[in-house]
């Protein structure tokens, strides 16, 4: 074993060249691995600290004890508290202090008339509170609010519009209220916590403004005198307090808040981020083996010679798996390394981008640490296991034969067995889309059509890169000719080659075909449903914004341009002891604006105990129009509404609608998601579009688009998504490049000789460059081609289980411009990845080269 060892680190050192693509794709993948980890715990840790420090003088938190959580939401909504019973709670043993917390949605408007935040997370008003103890905010500069209209704000949100203290803005809560700012506040030491903005009002401001009406708030903070323990406190409060409200302690609030954000956000991230490593670290997997797997080939004859001298298969294989250990464990150092850089970058970038995620030390755990460190070393070790199994294969009697290169082909094992799992896959896939809509058969018949196309890859190399290259012998002559000729000569070779940037592809190709199937989606989702001219609507995605006050859609109606203007609201109420999202709404107005399908019974007739849903609701809760359903709400109330009306479609108008009358008496904070226009005949467009805006403006301005434009800004967030996935996705691609320099950096050096010849009979240097470079352009074309047809595929699977898995219809949508751009960055890379390589084999001393055994 000592001697191979020693043979092993003596053919690393003479052939370092040779192992840096592998080096680097471990480090690469390490390294986002590890980043990923470090910056997960760094930033759960600071917003832990941050929650912890805002909470700190909070000793126990009495609030309504049920919550009402709607699907695909993990945050419930909550009863309010009647504020008179801050005085009992004062009252209670250990009581030093009580305050009343009044919280709603408030969503500044900058200095340049646009609101501040709301794509995404929450813009908070509430009463500030003076005790500074009980207040989550500290007051950094100016005063606490004392009269109407005065607001104290969080710093980061007054940077992020450019308001100062004396500066007159508008706060839409969601009316329009003009407030002046003449304090600036930081949560836990923060300018904020992290793009939430937050608004402090005076108490009466607060109670007018954010609730339905005086008396309410959403908790009541507790600061307990000393010698009072947390616990101690809310065992003293609990006799206090009526039936359907808690007292929890302020260490379980942080808590709470912690998980709300870990669970939700930042589990969110980091699954995200993970699942980009785990493609990139798949990727490096292909290059990883094809490199192993040519140095094997190149070394057919030393390895035989080492048989013929004695050694014995498992010294031959375990030097190979030797010199992969060093480099995997190496390079993976270094990625660990590299790891904690990215993660130092990123939350140093966050910040500069508008993200301003809590400051704090990078938090470096050991899992951090040793979890990508054994991925590295794993996934090196594994790539190289199937060549140093080979490698020991090797028979003696190879020594004395001269070829020691790779000529193997495509078997026909390999073809029946490829055929074999493309025929499982596409069964599976059929059956999890079609059949029985499910997306775990769809998502295992992906995955086995990858492992298809892996295993045909060598099968179909040939065919591929002879039609792919036939326009070469044209177009560039003998030296395209070559080029394809050697592409040609290891279809193994090649298909392992492309089989990295095929993955890297395929993924960018699936994201690109779901990213505009659900704009697609989105687009047939409003020309179906929504029958308006324009629409007022708030942001498209996210728990930002205040909404739209509801009283925006009847001042519109107003206007002698307008035929029908409805909002829409939003109410929560649990239906047969689930929770569910109601439709706040004008139904004839309604009816008159949405296509809602099929209508059994009349959206006229619903009143203020009278329900209408979709059929799909229906079935599931077995009813029909003229039985009744109950409803619970967030009060506490329990009301029996007739279900008078059964209609087809949900999409925009939701599942279940309400009349404003019936949920008045449950409401906390009105407001509208949309509201929906029509003019009057005759009115033009723009004439139309103007009457709107010029009421809008009196309710904070919001954005009135046309159906086209609000159609595609509902479908804004995906354009985000998709760069993000493409900006993660570029080190995939990357790390698919280096795989085929390296691939085409030992291809030359096995090929030393017969470059010389080609050289010394006439054979130009520049040549010789564009053949290795052309060469280069196959094999990723080859990977290019099979990836789009790949990422294709899963893209169709992908959007055909997720419209049998959901009630709403997808649309499939293939962008050829966007498919296109990725084809030719595709073929663009391999001829990039063939430059250093062309430059090397350009370079080679002829004379040298012929000599060359």
């Amino acid at each position: 074993m000592n001697a191979s060892v020693r043979i092993s680190v003596s053919s690393l050192r003479a052939h370092k060249r040779r192992f840096a693509g592998t080096f680097l794709a471990v480090l690469l993948g390490v390294a986002f691995l590890a980043g990923t980890l470090v910056m997960g715990d760094t930033l759960r840790a600071s917003f832990d600290t941050m929650f912890g420090n805002a909470t700190s003088g909070t000793d126990a938190v009495v609030r309504s004890a049920g919550t009402i959580t709607t699907p695909g939401e993990s945050q419930g909504v909550r009863q309010p508290v009647d504020t008179g019973l801050v005085s009992a709670v004062e009252k209670a043993p250990g009581v030093a202090a009580a305050e009343p917390d009044i919280q709603g949605a408030g969503q500044l408007v900058g200095a340049n008339g646009k609101p501040i935040g709301g794509q995404g997370p929450p813009t908070l008003a509430g009463n500030w509170i003076d005790d500074p103890k009980l207040n989550s905010y500290q007051l950094a500069e100016g005063r606490a609010p004392s009269k109407s209209g005065e607001v104290v704000v969080n710093r980061g949100a007054a940077e992020k519009g450019d308001l100062r203290i004396g500066d007159t803005t508008t706060l839409r809560t969601p009316d329009p209220v003009k407030v002046t700012i003449v304090g600036l506040a930081t949560f836990g030491g923060e300018d904020g916590m992290a793009q939430v903005t937050y608004t402090g009002m005076t108490r009466s401001d607060a109670e007018r403004y954010l609730t339905a009406k005086p008396g309410e708030a959403a908790s009541i903070l507790v600061r307990a005198g000393p010698g009072t323990g947390q616990q101690g406190l809310v065992d003293a409060l609990t006799p206090v307090l009526p039936k359907g409200v808690e007292a929890i302690t302020g260490q379980e609030l942080a808590e709470e808040n912690t998980d709300m954000i870990s669970g939700q956000f930042l589990s969110l991230f980091t699954t995200f981020l993970l699942v980009f490593s785990g493609v990139a670290l798949l990727v490096a997997t292909f290059s990883i083996h094809n490199t192993f797997a040519i140095v094997v080939a190149q070394r057919t004859r030393e390895n035989a010679l080492l048989r013929a001298l004695g050694a014995s298969r498992r010294q031959v294989t375990a030097s190979t798996l030797v010199e992969a250990s060093v480099v995997a464990v190496v390079a993976s150092a270094a990625g660990l390394a590299g790891g904690i850089g990215i993660a130092a970058g990123l939350q140093a970038l966050f910040p500069a981008i508008g993200f301003p995620f809590p400051e704090g030390d990078l938090v470096i755990s050991g899992l951090s640490m040793i979890l990508p460190l054994a991925v590295g070393i794993l996934v090196c070790l594994g790539s190289a296991l199937l060549p140093a199994v080979r490698a020991g294969r090797t028979a003696p009697l190879a020594a004395l034969r001269e070829t020691a290169v790779d000529q193997s082909g495509a078997s026909r094992t390999r073809a029946v067995v490829g055929t074999g799992l493309a025929a499982l896959a596409i069964a599976v896939t059929l059956t999890g889309v079609i059949v029985s809509p499910s997306l775990w058969l769809a998502g295992s018949g992906a995955i086995l059509a990858l492992a298809a196309f892996v295993v045909l890859g060598p099968v179909a190399s040939t065919t591929a890169v002879r039609v792919l290259g036939s326009p070469l012998d044209k177009l560039r002559g003998v030296t395209g000719g070559l080029a394809r000729r050697n592409a040609l000569r290891s279809p193994k070779r090649t298909a392992a080659t492309a089989s990295a940037l095929m993955i890297g592809v395929a993924v960018v190709s699936l994201f690109t075909v779901f990213g505009a199937s659900l704009k697609a989606t989105m687009d047939q989702t409003v020309s179906r449903s929504f029958a308006g001219d324009v629409a007022v609507s708030t942001p498209s995605f996210g728990a930002g914004g205040s909404g739209l006050s509801p009283r925006l859609a009847p001042a519109i109606a107003e206007r002698p341009e307008i035929d029908t203007a409805v909002g829409l609201g939003r109410g929560v109420a649990e239906v047969d002891g689930e929770g569910r999202a109601l439709t706040v709404t004008d139904p004839v107005a309604l009816e008159r604006t949405f296509d809602l399908g099929n209508v059994q019974g009349s959206m006229r007739d619903l009143g203020d105990d009278g329900i209408a849903i979709t059929g799909s609701e229906a079935d599931k809760l077995g009813l029909k129009t003229g039985d009744t359903a109950q409803l619970a709400f967030t009060d506490g109330k329990k009301q029996t509404f007739t279900v008078r009306a059964v209609y087809g479609r949900s999409e925009l108008a939701g599942d279940y609608v309400i009349t404003r009358d019936a949920w008045a008496p449950h409401r906390t904070q009105d407001s509208d998601t949309l509201v929906a226009v029509t003019f009057k005949d005759g009115v033009s467009a723009a004439d139309g579009k103007a009457a709107v805006e010029k009421v809008a403006t009196a309710y904070g301005n919001p954005e009135v688009q046309t159906r086209d434009e609000y159609a595609q800004s509902s479908a804004g967030g995906i354009d985000m998504m998709l760069t993000l996935v493409y900006a993660l996705l570029a080190l995939a691609v990357l790390i698919a490049l280096l795989g085929i320099a390296n691939t085409l950096t030992l291809a030359v050096h096995e090929r030393t000789r017969e470059l010389g010849l080609l050289r010394a009979v006439g054979q130009t240097r520049a040549q010789l460059r564009a053949m290795v470079r052309w060469e280069s352009v196959l094999v990723a074309a080859f990977g290019t081609v099979g990836g789009l047809a790949l990422g294709g595929f899963l893209g169709w699977v992908l959007v055909k289980a997720s419209d049998g898995a959901s009630d709403s219809a997808f649309a499939f949508a293939m962008p050829p411009f966007q498919l296109t751009v990725v084809a030719l960055v595709g073929v663009a890379a391999g001829a990039l990845a063939g430059l250093r390589p062309a430059r090397r084999a350009a370079r080679l001393d002829v004379l040298r080269a012929i000599a060359t055994e």
